[in-house]
């Protein structure tokens, strides 16, 4: 093999070796494909009961366990996708599930507190060096281990799966990953983080929001009624009840971020040219 070597033996060429490897997985057209069919069933899944019937009856602890069984054969297909795309190999399937476990063992040490939760900049981090398809499978595989470990386990988990799956995909489609380095790169990761801490919030409110419907209070769903209201409804749903849970979530992901970001961007991007993921692989006689 003389992937490493070649580049190696260029001095001048190093840089541009480096950058290039800079992602374990790129997206090819497949990839892309089955990455935006499964973001479509997630939007659908989502927001579907802003727009159901009245007498449909529909909740998400109904439709979870189809959205379930739904998602976990399109990451799958993600996975086959990126494989015949690029040839995903053993070194990057290992890659994913060291960041899988190191992501699901930091969820638990917030335990959700007032939003704490320090998984969040490992996803972005990861996300950016090593690109949206593999982003997106390790955020819904990281929060799939950490409901096994912490046991929650529920209607919930799928959304929670799509929702970090975006998290780290949307690190992975910021602008110059080959050029953006040092401080400007920290600061742009660190408001993606924060916004991204956001959004995860609102979504998962909107995952959760259906279930206080019986509760007949003024930011309650209620199912048939025109789209403004229940969206006005759901704003002040987000704003009542998640934001002192959503704003320092952003704010530990950005601190973490500053502080521990470029220790982490250099381990995974020493670790992605080393995998050298990319080289090419040729055999000579003996």
């Amino acid at each position: 093999m003389t992937g490493n070597r070649d580049a190696r033996a260029t001095g001048g060429e190093v840089t541009a070796s480096a950058d290039r490897q800079a992602r374990a997985v790129r997206l090819g057209p497949r990839s892309v494909a089955a990455l935006v069919l499964v973001s479509a069933i997630g939007v659908a899944a989502f927001g579907w009961p802003l727009l159901a019937d009245a007498s449909s009856g529909l909740a998400h602890s109904k439709d979870a366990p189809w959205l379930f069984a739904a998602l976990l054969p399109m990451l799958l297909a993600v996975v086959v996708a990126t494989i015949s795309d690029t040839g995903l190999d053993a070194k990057a399937i290992a890659m994913l599930g060291v960041l899988a476990a190191a992501g699901a063992a930091l969820r638990p040490l917030g335990a959700g507190t007032a939003g704490i939760e320090p998984m969040f900049f490992l996803m972005v981090l990861s996300g950016r060096v090593l690109g949206p398809g593999f982003g997106f499978v390790l955020g819904s595989v990281s929060m799939f281990a950490s409901a096994l470990l912490t046991g929650g386990v529920g209607p919930w988990m799928p959304f929670q799966m799509l929702a970090m799956g975006w998290v780290a995909m949307g690190a992975g489609l910021l602008p110059g990953p080959d050029r953006l380095r040092g401080a400007r790169e920290l600061a742009l990761l660190a408001a993606y983080g924060a916004v991204a801490s956001l959004f995860y919030g609102t979504v998962m409110n909107l995952q959760g929001w259906p279930y206080i419907g019986a509760l007949a209070t003024g930011v309650s769903f209620v199912p048939g009624d025109p789209l403004p209201e229940n969206l006005a409804r759901f704003v002040a749903y987000c704003l009542a009840t998640s934001l002192g849970w959503d704003l320092p979530r952003a704010v530990v992901t950005v601190v973490a971020t500053l502080t521990l970001g470029p220790a982490v961007l250099k381990a995974l991007r020493r670790a992605t040219r080393r995998a050298a993921f990319d080289a090419p692989v040729a055999f000579r006689d003996a």
